[in-house]
């Protein structure tokens, strides 16, 4: 892999691969630390990388980054996530903002009660533009289980909104 070939990469990957990120930890700066942390490592490798499967190669080094992310929070004592967003609402649109924030909160409350395993799938499936296929080498699984975790996923998310 050539330097031209991660930047190329890293241009076309870069935002899927933060709003999966995101969506696993939750944290802005974080997701944006880790998209790093994983272009930087996979960069590392680059003489063993093979450029046909080199974005589920990212991503699996980019969920693997965040997961071990968030057990050394819980380790130390981490508390569950805070807000969504960090942004102030405008005074005019308060209302507005709250009920918005509340929906993020719905959703972002219903992806984290989800199993790893269907987690990462759901994430990677909705937020990467992977195929199955690129999904499946990402997470070491079959394609066909790429399906069956995604639609499970999707059941117990329409379940927990639901309530």
């Amino acid at each position: 892999m050539s330097e031209s070939d991660l930047e190329a990469l890293y241009t076309r990957l870069e935002k899927p691969l933060y709003n999966v990120l995101y969506r696993r930890v939750w944290n802005r700066e974080t997701a944006r630390d880790l998209v790093q942390d994983a272009f930087v490592r996979l960069w590392k490798m680059r003489r063993k990388v093979i450029l046909e499967t080199v974005e589920p190669l990212i991503y699996k080094i980019a969920l693997n980054l965040a997961s071990s992310k968030l057990r050394r929070k819980k380790v130390l004592g981490w508390v569950p996530f805070d807000a969504v967003s960090g942004a102030v609402p405008d005074p005019g649109d308060t209302e507005e903002a709250l009920s918005r924030s509340q929906e993020r909160g719905r959703l972002q409350e219903a992806v984290m009660a989800l199993p790893d395993e269907l987690r990462n799938v759901i994430l990677l499936c909705e937020f990467s533009g992977m195929t199955y296929g690129q999904v499946g080498a990402a997470l070491s699984i079959p394609e066909g289980t790429v399906g069956s975790r995604r639609n499970r996923a999707l059941t117990l998310l329409k379940v927990h909104l639901e309530r």
